[in-house]
């Protein structure tokens, strides 16, 4: 699938499970199309530490994650670490039960230490921004995630937080089917202006790129790059190249470039369709276009997508990256987007075709409608 280079992680491996009951036509020996419920989770060594990011200033989520910690801790023997605003919470401080178990906490900040090479798995309590959240923490190789459903959409959290002590113990023994969500490596090149400007923070290429002083700025995203108009009132005007090619000019209100997990987010509010995220492919859709002919499109995974101002547009335009690191792109600036050889493995409670089905009836409700009637016996026999 895509190729991905997913480097080997330091203690688990994707392995793919017996396809029992299918067999390939006669003509096929040659061919092989992997059953996307096939890839399984398997354990190099056992995992020894894990990751566990919560919601912040969610009252609901302290008693959960109290639970899940000490369960972690006591009963599996497992290195715990969370971020430390997580431990500010007053309600932690002042909990003098929870204290003992607190000090066994390995602590981390955001943008400051790196934890890449720590971490064996992730678990995530919260909504689908918890799970955004951990992609960020990974700019490379991104361990297994587990997502627990305690916010109030939960399309990517599929697990129930009930019975979470059998559900962990399913995946530390291996016992669990993974899904590979495809990320884009985006890379911001931005002219030099003001040394005064705000740096964002992400994955930097030394600071600034060689070539005539840029500063490049490089970002993992999971959901989609979005590039709008911000605060002007005139329609937004970036072409979109493809590979080199020029091959369309948005005017509109802006365009989402997604994944195919991204597909069921902001892409799928514009009209784009809804891609299964084993389908190795990246979505453009136009937000609000001035034009009837603008469809949504699909293009394969591995172009690379370049979009800019145009010369005349009337304004900048601003970018977003899984809804974060917003900053402003002006005339000059480039945005490079292509798929990225670092997924996501998402850990599925079924498998990636059932969990995808069951995520679009409870969440988005999909195709829900009363049941036509059937005809009357007497009309039917007529």
């Amino acid at each position: 699938m895509l190729g991905m280079c997913l480097l080997s992680p330091r203690r688990w491996r994707l392995r793919e499970a017996a396809m029992s009951g299918l067999s390939p036509p006669r003509n096929a020996s040659n061919r092989h199309i992997q059953d996307p419920a096939s890839q399984r989770l398997t354990w190099n060594k056992s995992p020894k530490s894990v990751l566990v990011i919560k919601k912040i200033r969610d009252a609901s989520l302290l008693q959960p994650f109290k639970e899940l910690c000490i369960y972690l801790m006591e009963e599996n023997n497992m290195i715990v670490y969370v971020e430390k605003k997580v431990l500010e919470d007053p309600a932690i401080v002042s909990d003098e039960n929870f204290g003992p178990v607190k000090k066994k906490f390995c602590t981390f900040r955001e943008d400051y230490d790196d934890i890449s090479n720590q971490i064996d798995f992730i678990i995530c309590l919260g909504g689908d921004g918890t799970l955004l959240y951990a992609s960020s923490l990974f700019q490379g190789s991104v361990p297994p995630v587990m997502a627990f459903h305690l916010g109030s959409l939960g399309f990517l959290t599929p697990f129930n937080f009930e019975n979470f002590q059998s559900q962990v113990n399913q995946v530390i023994e291996g016992n669990a089917a993974v899904i590979l969500r495809s990320r884009l490596k985006v890379r911001v090149v931005k002219e030099p202006r003001d040394k005064k400007t705000a740096i964002h923070n992400g994955l930097s290429e030394n600071g600034l790129d060689t070539e005539g002083g840029k500063q490049a700025m490089q970002y993992q995203v999971l959901n989609e790059v979005v590039i709008d108009r911000g605060p002007s009132s005139y329609l937004s005007n970036v072409d979109v190249y493809l590979d080199g090619h020029l091959i369309t000019t948005v005017q509109g209100d802006g365009v989402i470039v997604s994944t195919p997990t991204g597909s069921t987010a902001y892409a799928a509010a514009a009209g784009a369709s809804m891609v299964h995220p084993n389908v190795p492919a990246i979505m453009v859709t136009p937000i609000c276009p001035h034009s009837l002919s603008f469809r949504p499109i699909v293009v394969p995974a591995g172009v690379e997508l370049k979009i800019m101002l145009s010369p005349e547009a009337r304004n900048t335009a601003w970018v977003s990256f899984d809804g974060r690191k917003r900053q402003e792109i002006r005339h000059g600036d480039s945005i490079s987007i292509t798929t990225s050889c670092y997924p996501l493995p998402s850990i599925c409670v079924c498998d990636p075709v059932s969990d995808w089905f069951e995520s679009l009836a409870q969440c988005l409700h999909w195709n829900v409608r009363k049941k036509q009637a059937h005809f009357p016996e007497d009309e039917e026999d007529s």
